[in-house]
């Protein structure tokens, strides 16, 4: 409670100072060149009026550019929320097949990395893959939650960069989802009519995502999103099989009528192979890039 209170606190102040800019800074500037002259003519009165309202000048230049590094501060901190909040409400969408309104999260010429393949175009490739795919594969159609289907995708450990024009943005967050299917649901009957157990299932990834800013409204520019790791829900990742090879997509767009427009130059493998998704900024510290080696080993699932 204390951290959204603390956040909420900001909000207000960031709100209230931006708007009053411009009558702060006028009274500042009032202010201070009165101080200033008042005391300079009490320290030094041979010093000429056209002089001092010179160096009032000075000052007051130097004031001001002060004031608008510290607006700039305060909206990136102001961007820095509107991009949480942005890839929050995707994943909230997401939870509950919102697939037309994840579409709506992206810039024009937006982009999805996933599944080893690219999908290019807010209206092109990110459409195909949401509505074309997940929508038509996940509810049949029809937008929003379906009877006994989970697909939970908590986001955290978010990691933001606003670049210093505040038009782009770089974002690393974490995702841990529970998904599957409830033994009641028409999808969980089907498969043991036919012989086949209900997929429930775990699974971890890793979003390393860019956002530009488009007429003052942050979107996605590219959701990266790469899974790392699955586990059936029985038997644990200790256990579970890869079920899914994301290295190459078998087919492309128009082949594949839902697939990817390219495929990913270099996406990390799953488990039980373990690679790291490349971090989009330095070490905090130090500065430098990460210290690691590629010392990881695909192997044969068995």
């Amino acid at each position: 409670m204390s951290t959204r209170k603390n956040q909420e606190t900001l909000s207000h102040i960031i709100r209230d100072s931006r708007s009053n800019k411009r009558f702060f800074v006028l009274g500042v500037m009032i202010v201070f060149s009165l101080l200033f002259i008042i005391g300079s003519s009490c320290t030094n009165p041979n010093t000429g009026l056209e002089e001092k309202l010179a160096q009032v000048n000075s000052a007051n230049t130097e004031l001001e550019k002060k004031l608008n590094e510290m607006d700039n501060r305060m909206g990136i901190l102001e961007d820095t929320q509107a991009i949480r909040n942005l890839h929050y409400a995707y994943g909230y969408y997401i939870d509950k097949c919102l697939y037309e309104d994840v579409v709506d999260l992206f810039a024009e010429n937006g982009e999805v990395h996933f599944f080893g393949g690219i999908f290019r175009g807010k209206e092109q490739g990110v459409r195909r893959l949401y509505v074309g795919n997940f929508l038509q594969g996940f509810t049949g159609g029809k937008p929003g939650p379906v009877y006994g289907f989970l697909l939970d995708h908590p986001q955290m450990q978010d990691v933001i960069h606003v670049a210093p024009d505040r038009q782009t943005a770089k974002a690393r967050f974490r995702c841990l989802m529970q998904a599957g299917s409830h033994e009641s649901s028409p999808s969980a009957k089907a498969a043991i009519a036919k012989g086949d157990t209900p997929m429930v299932w775990w699974e971890g990834g890793i979003y390393e995502n860019s956002y530009v800013k488009e007429n003052g409204v942050w979107k996605i520019q590219i959701l990266n999103y790469n899974p790392l790791w699955h586990a059936d829900y029985e038997s644990g990742w200790g256990k579970s099989k890869m079920i899914y090879d994301s290295t190459a997509p078998k087919k492309l767009y128009p082949e594949n009528p839902v697939g990817p427009d390219a495929p990913m130059e270099s996406p990390p493998a799953t488990w039980p192979n373990t690679s790291i998704v490349p971090f989009h900024y330095m070490n905090p510290v130090t500065g430098k890039p990460l210290t690691m080696e590629s010392n990881w080993k695909k192997e044969e699932s068995k």
